[in-house]
């Protein structure tokens, strides 16, 4: 079975990292030359919206799903024409846009934060009125790891941030208070069997997802099942899926959806029975959903920018590097490192992790987040 992917990032390396064992090839769409994903199977380097490109990934594929939620939704309609596509267009059409999305939520009596339509600073002014300040306020589409999203505070960023922003599509929500921010991620089958990993605790830095640690046995697990089992039905869901969520007391409120594998699941490589990769193949090419158990405390600290030494990484017990082959750039995954501990103390798991973040030069999150 060969699995075509729109892509060649870290994310499609490393389906295909787990789809090499299950006797899986891959052939990759994607328009950087140095695709990190490349080395793994055929690479078409062409545009996402090249006709020629997107017969050839057809004809060389059984199956196509994608990594990222920015690929042109024309390409994805014109491929299912030809080839199975999973998730399907309908689904990237919701989680590309941001109004669509919580309009979504909001139908699926999944709770959201306030939030409104801007299309004018008239509008920006109108909604800031009605919500209340803080807010935030996102760019509909093309917005991830913090990009094309802004916190306004005061009267006077609402002029100053506009002034810079240009006619984009936006919407504004209340900036909330959180408690934790968490994600789930779920994979349904083509038959519709379903299964859920432990709800994910999720610290981000400006913007970006720095660490994950899985919560096994959290109260509000059942809670988040509910709402990531609505979006699976309701959209007919083939594959794996993200939900973000806000913590505020007893409640959740969902931020946004992912439709592929997410970056707070890359724990699950070594920390779960089955990998969100592998069961995002399964899914996608009909085979029975892998168990995803979780035996032991698991982590992931992510790499921005530059790697650390792996061997001082080797020597935290229970770690495992992953990187990605990237060239190192301020700001750019280069790589993740996964941490698990069986019998392993609380406190020195804590302690192992506040170790990786140090290496990551994550220093004041591994204090905030691990000080006694």
């Amino acid at each position: 079975m060969i699995v075509g992917v729109l892509g060649g990032g870290q994310l499609a390396r490393m389906l295909a990292q787990a789809g090499k064992p299950m006797g899986l090839e891959f052939v990759f769409l994607c328009p950087e030359p140095d695709a990190c994903a490349a080395p793994l199977g055929e690479h078409l380097c062409a545009d996402y919206e090249d006709e020629t490109a997107l017969a050839n990934l057809t004809e060389r594929s059984d199956v196509v799903t994608y990594e990222f939620e920015n690929v042109p939704i024309q390409a994805v309609h014109a491929l299912s024409t030809r080839v199975p596509v999973h998730p399907s267009a309908e689904v990237l059409a919701v989680a590309r846009d941001r109004l669509k999305e919580k309009d979504y939520f909001r139908a699926l009596k999944i709770p959201t934060p306030e939030y409104a339509v801007v299309d004018s600073f008239e509008e920006l002014q109108k909604a800031v009125a009605k919500i209340g300040l803080p807010v935030v306020l996102k760019t509909r589409t093309q917005g991830y790891d913090g990009k094309g999203q802004a916190v306004l505070r005061s009267p006077q960023d609402l002029a100053d941030v506009w002034d810079g922003w240009g006619s984009v599509p936006a919407i504004v929500e209340a900036l909330i208070p959180f408690e934790r921010e968490l994600s789930i991620i779920a994979v349904r089958s083509s038959v519709g069997e379903t299964a859920f990993y432990p709800l994910s605790e999720n610290h981000h830095r400006e913007g970006v997802l720095r660490l994950s640690l899985s919560r096994n046995g959290e109260a509000l697990q059942p809670l988040a099942e509910s709402y990531i089992q609505r979006l699976l039905d309701d959209l007919d869901y083939v594959g794996i899926l993200a939900l973000e969520l806000f913590q505020t007391g007893e409640k959740l409120l969902a931020n946004e959806i992912a439709p592929r594998v997410h970056n707070s699941g890359h724990w699950t490589i070594e920390g779960a029975d089955t990998s969100q990769f592998e069961n995002h193949l399964r899914a996608i090419l009909g085979m029975p959903l892998g168990a995803t158990s979780v035996p032991n405390p698991a982590a992931m600290v992510n790499l921005i920018g530059t790697l650390p030494d792996k061997d001082e990484l080797l020597a935290v017990q229970g770690a495992v590097p992953h990187f990605y082959g990237k060239a190192e750039r301020p700001g750019r995954k280069v790589g993740h490192v996964t941490l698990t501990s069986a019998n392993c103390p609380p406190d020195e798991f804590d302690q192992r992790v506040s170790r990786l973040l140090t290496l990551a030069k994550e220093t004041e999150l591994a204090r905030h987040t691990f000080q006694k």
